[in-house]
């Protein structure tokens, strides 16, 4: 039996190579090899509200990636002065992807923004600017760097024990958190850093970026519940 194919999404931004600069589909390789070296097959989906079903008809299971903010209208907010670099066609895109994913039962791993996606896709919301709320900026300390902290994990949920601190780089937070979505792990600022549903056979989001660190457990666990549908 071959791999599993694991589609990962794309950013959608001007990117710059050779003597060209142009828009383009990309996504830190990161991505790419932590779902290779779990054993699945990485398929670069690009955000796309046509052709959802087609494309899901041909993957296994789906990799939510990183990126900028999401357009605050899409969970019903005004925009907050530090929201920026919103791309409402990659949210429109990402939307569709994944609620059709979750009505398939497709695994689903949701990472930083994708864990944002997966609230606003059941319904959440999102703290804008997490340091109005909890008065610091240890989840993002320096901008295009990762910052490092511990989380605290519920040991009855799918992620079990997280080994060591988790990488982070983000300035928003679930707010509302969405229908059937679970609560598993936090930080020890009391920032949700996880959810799962318990319904589904695999739908994991983290605020963090496991693909960046050493722990690759939850895109093997990923790529176990892709080869066992």
């Amino acid at each position: 039996m071959g791999r599993p194919v694991i589609g990962i999404t794309t950013y959608v931004e001007p990117a710059s190579w050779g003597a060209w600069h142009l828009e383009a589909a990309l996504v830190p390789y990161d991505y790419v090899r932590a779902v290779e070296r779990a054993g699945g097959r990485a398929l670069l989906v690009p955000p796309d509200p046509d052709g959802v079903e087609e494309v899901l008809d041909r993957l296994d299971g789906l990799v939510f990636s990183g990126g900028n903010d999401m357009e605050p209208d899409t969970y019903g907010a005004d925009a907050h002065p530090a929201t920026n670099g919103t791309n409402p066609s990659r949210d429109r895109g990402e939307l569709a992807l994944l609620t059709a994913a979750l009505e398939r039962d497709l695994p689903v791993l949701a990472i930083c923004r994708g864990f944002e996606v997966l609230n606003v896709a059941r319904g959440g919301d999102l703290v804008q600017h997490l340091p109005d709320v909890v008065g610091h900026e240890e989840h993002r300390a320096v901008v295009g760097e990762f910052s490092e902290h511990d989380v605290r994990v519920d040991p009855s949920s799918r992620l079990g024990a997280v080994a060591g601190p988790v990488k982070s780089h983000h300035h928003q937070a679930l707010g509302r958190v969405g229908a059937g979505l679970r609560e598993v792990a936090w930080a020890e600022d009391g920032t949700v850093e996880a959810v799962e549903d318990p319904q589904k056979p695999f739908v994991v989001g983290v605020l963090w970026h496991p693909e960046a660190g050493e722990d690759q457990r939850l895109f093997e666990q990923l790529v176990e519940a892709a080869r066992n549908r």
